[in-house]
């Protein structure tokens, strides 16, 4: 293992959390882009990484054909599991007690009577030992702050209440009616008592960043930034804050009071969808805990819309054959034109231009092969209510 031994307790750190650790609560990438990006059809077959579920579940609502879900980390696929299990046995507003609420008092009940039931084995012995993050108790007192993010998420949330004193202002942010209200509260209220000496250190230690799921070599991207990681994360709160609308950014608003509410939540949260879901869009689901190459070399029908959120930041440093593996079973595998969407920390991702990889019995650069629609990209990139992403891509395959 080579570099610094900063690095390697990162990489080791990030090892041992992503295969045995819930890392996300929600997903952490905006579906109302990805939406615009897809142009779902009935006919389409999707291919996601799991990550927390949501944005598969939003790909069903937005009319994909197929779903077909999957991560190498079993904890991500058991939480969606669990979901699907849930919205099929329970009613509306029990399910949003778990899931919208983040807390419920029913929480074992509602798992042992109607839910551990239909989940696989491997959900089972996950779920079976930790509905006490839903139990609403202690200091991680909602499911949004359980997991290694929500961890994080609750820990920087309590240093911007209780030591910077933030917790009027964070109140008033949620409150403002429009952005300029909500422009003015920032930098009159936030800005200087935020960005403090201990602030700037916590977004720079490098193994908290393993802990929510960001590698180092994906920390080597950032800090490509201009005024690297520490200026990267200021310009992401401060586009947040004062140019996208809070009223309507669930992302960030769950983490900062606990829950989402019934008007600004994930699409499978409203009744009107989950009636859908319930109904027959669920049976379009498929849930698989393998790598991506893997899931992609069994047989099957071809796939119309890759959405491979940002793992190739980490293959193109950690594994760059099974980078190129897994393009050349993409490519194998894809519908004629299909489409691909991804996320980098980066601000480009020059490493796909240079990769080999097999297709139609040749060898081929990759950058040959892919056409992407750099300035559609770049202004849904811009309307991204997360705003964590250096950059965003589409790619349309031959």
């Amino acid at each position: 293992m080579r570099g610094t031994l900063s690095e390697k307790v990162s990489r080791l750190v990030f090892a041992a959390v992503q295969g045995r650790r819930l890392i996300y609560n929600s997903c952490w990438e905006d579906p109302a882009v990805d939406r615009a990006a897809l142009d779902l059809q009935p006919d389409d077959r999707v291919l996601v990484i799991t990550s927390a579920g949501c944005n598969a579940l939003d790909y069903l609502l937005a009319g994909a054909g197929q779903v077909h879900a999957v991560d190498v980390n079993p904890c991500q696929n058991a939480l969606l599991a669990f979901k699907a299990a849930a919205i099929r046995r329970l009613d509306f507003s029990s399910f949003f007690e778990l899931f919208g609420k983040g807390r419920s008092s029913r929480a074992r009940q509602m798992y042992h009577d109607a839910i551990r039931p239909l989940l696989p084995t491997d959900a089972r012995q996950f779920w079976d030992g930790r509905l006490g993050y839903f139990g609403g108790k202690g200091w991680r007192d909602s499911f949004y702050y359980r997991g290694t993010f929500g961890l994080l998420a609750r820990l920087q949330l309590a240093n911007a209440q209780q030591l910077l004193g933030l917790r009027r202002a964070i109140h008033m942010l949620l409150e403002a009616p429009d952005i300029h209200l909500q422009e003015e509260i920032y930098r009159a209220e936030v800005r200087d008592r935020l960005w403090t000496p201990l602030t700037n250190w916590l977004c720079s230690r490098q193994v908290l960043l393993s802990l929510i799921g960001i590698p180092w070599e994906q920390r080597r991207l950032i800090n490509e930034y201009p005024g690297g990681i520490l200026q990267f994360s200021r310009d992401i709160v401060e586009a947040v804050f004062t140019r996208l609308p809070l009223k309507t950014n669930y992302f960030w608003r769950v983490y900062l009071q606990g829950h989402y509410d019934p008007d600004c939540c994930p699409e499978y949260l409203r009744p009107e969808n989950y009636a859908r879901l319930r109904g027959e869009l669920l049976e379009r689901l498929t849930i698989d805990t393998l790598s991506v190459t893997d899931f992609l070399e069994r047989a099957g029908p071809a796939i119309s819309k890759f959405v491979l959120l940002d793992h190739m930041d980490w293959m193109n440093a950690h594994d760059r054959r099974g980078l190129a593996a897994e393009w050349t079973a993409l490519l194998a595998r894809a519908r004629p034109g299909a489409r691909v969407i991804f996320r980098s920390a980066g601000l480009h991702v020059p490493y796909l231009d240079m990769l080999s990889v097999s297709y139609r019995g040749r060898q081929a650069m990759l950058g040959d092969l892919l056409q992407f629609d750099r300035s559609r990209a770049q202004e849904l990139h811009a309307q991204d209510r997360v705003h964590m992403y250096g950059s965003f891509h589409i790619a349309q395959l031959p």
